[in-house]
């Protein structure tokens, strides 16, 4: 007996608050394993689903929606006989294949930040550095409004700002992601949606940066220049170690997601350096106090 689907079951329990596309990840995860454990290559099996080796390693990795007929074939081709198993295993796909709650905003984002929300949300921690705004996830409603105002002139906005505080929810829920947010110094004075905004923006970063899987940083004038001057990005990792991290980098009408190994290293450094020029979480704490003193 093939005992794996069995045990991905236990694990949909621990991954179904992190969304389909983390179930997605999980299923993928066991498909690799059940073809390795058949010592089958990703070239026969992508040839038993009339596919590509290039199609079982996204399969394997989440990146794509499940077909059944494709994983029945692979549940045979990999020894899976058991009618309960081929059973479980398959309403984990019918789930996985579910979409996300981001799904009701779709005729607002563009596919390319759909993509982003599922892995945001299926991610275990997420480390940022923005040199412009507010983080999304620690942005409060009324900084939120004025940010998306910005880009939309207001159409939509009410959707894009409750879109926005969906997004935020991940924070809160059990198995919550750490967020470790890098942030310059210039986006505490820049007076998005005014002054009053900034002000009650100012006091949520205080109140969010006691929270024990957040760590705020701010990156002072006084550290002069850095090393990703003129770029934000945001890397994410995940629970299952088979998945890389990935990097993303937004664009006004598109984004990247890099995830060689190469790439990473390189803004895993810029991270690293970031987080060592940037005043230590403690004293971070201190000077967005001061900065919100000094407002009045």
């Amino acid at each position: 007996m093939i005992a794996e689907p069995v045990r991905i079951g236990r694990v949909e329990s621990l991954v179904a608050d992190r969304g389909p596309t983390a179930l997605r990840i999980a299923v993928g995860g066991q498909l690799r394993k059940l073809r390795e454990q058949a010592g089958i290559t990703r070239e026969r099996a992508g040839d038993h689903i009339r596919g590509s080796h290039a199609k079982i390693s996204r399969l394997e990795l989440g990146r794509t929606g499940f077909k059944e007929r494709d994983i029945r074939d692979l549940l045979t081709l990999y020894g899976v006989a058991d009618a309960d198993e081929r059973e479980t295993f398959l309403e984990l796909v019918r789930k996985a294949n579910q979409p996300g709650w981001w799904h009701r905003y779709s005729d607002l984002l563009p596919p390319w930040f759909e993509t982003y929300l599922g892995l945001e949300h299926a991610a275990k921690s997420i480390r940022t550095f923005e040199g412009q705004v507010v983080p999304g996830l620690l942005q409060t409603e009324d900084y939120a409004r004025a940010v998306v105002a910005l880009g939309h002139e207001n159409v939509e906005t009410t959707r894009r700002v409750e879109l926005r505080k969906r997004r935020q929810e991940i924070l809160d829920r059990p198995g919550a992601p750490t967020l470790w947010a890098v942030v310059d110094e210039a986006v505490l004075h820049r007076p998005t949606g005014g002054t009053e905004v900034l002000r009650a923006q100012l006091q949520h970063l205080i109140d969010m940066s006691h929270r024990s899987n957040i760590t705020i940083q701010v990156l002072p004038f006084a550290a002069g220049g850095h090393a990703a001057v003129g770029s934000s990005f945001t890397m994410l990792r995940f629970a299952e170690p088979e998945l890389p991290d990935i990097v993303y980098l937004e664009q006004l009408t598109s984004a990247l997601y890099l995830d060689k190994q190469s790439e990473l290293e390189l803004y895993r450094q810029v991270m690293d350096r970031l987080s060592v020029q940037a005043e230590a979480p403690e004293r971070s704490r201190r000077l967005l106090q001061k900065t919100l003193d000094e407002l009045g």
